[in-house]
């Protein structure tokens, strides 16, 4: 039986709290002044910067914990967007990152598709989000795809895969990162599922109204 949405924000706030409790008991016990009281100044120097790494960690679980608890809360202002120009300004954003790493990453987009009935910022953090998890999971010389196609509908379904993937699991904190971009996804009434081994999402958005005009 689906989750009802309030059910599945707590399910993620949980996981999200489970996630943080790690980093803050390893800066408890580091801190700890049984622990520190006897270091040499480089031994301390050593505890910061590890320290820093994970205070790090907990600012970024935490962040994405406050920005489901604001999506779940606001509702979207949602109105008619090009599909190919967003899709093209999202690839923008992550060809040089994979390309840095080895990795190839390849848009397979139609020549034309309808516009989508979307709020543009949720929209857009969730599509990167989406695939900087894609990289996290991909090898070098893999590639990661960005496809869209429509249906006779107007609606429009984007593709993010690496068939060649085989992680098993992602850390905590990509899965609250997607959890976050499927809670942005669905609050436009749009459809969010992924999967690992291989790496997939499809994201299924609601084509524009007839009457608007983008």
């Amino acid at each position: 039986m689906p989750k009802s949405a309030s059910e599945t924000l707590l399910s993620n706030l949980s996981r999200g709290i489970h996630a943080v409790a790690q980093p803050l008991a390893i800066l408890r016990a580091s801190l700890d002044n049984s622990h520190t009281g006897q270091m040499s100044v480089e031994e301390f120097r050593e505890l910061t910067a590890s320290s820093a790494i994970e205070v790090e960690r907990v600012c970024r679980l935490f962040s994405c914990l406050q920005q489901l608890v604001s999506t779940e809360s606001i509702k979207p202002h949602l109105s008619a967007t090009p599909t190919l120009p967003l899709l093209a300004h999202v690839a923008d954003g992550v060809n040089l990152l994979f390309e840095a790493d080895g990795m190839i990453f390849r848009s397979v987009l139609p020549d034309t598709c309808p516009p989508v009935f979307i709020n543009r910022a949720r929209t857009l953090q969730a599509l990167s989000s989406v695939l900087l998890i894609a990289h996290s999971v991909s090898s070098p010389r893999d590639t990661v795809e960005l496809i869209a196609s429509s249906s006779p509908a107007n609606e429009v379904r984007i593709e993010v895969q690496n068939l060649n993937s085989h992680a098993d699991t992602v850390n905590a904190e990509a899965r609250l990162t997607m959890a976050l971009a499927e809670a942005g996804m669905r609050s436009q009434q749009a459809e969010f599922s992924w999967s690992l081994k291989p790496f997939t999402v499809q994201i299924e958005l609601k084509g524009a109204p007839p009457a608007s005009c983008c």
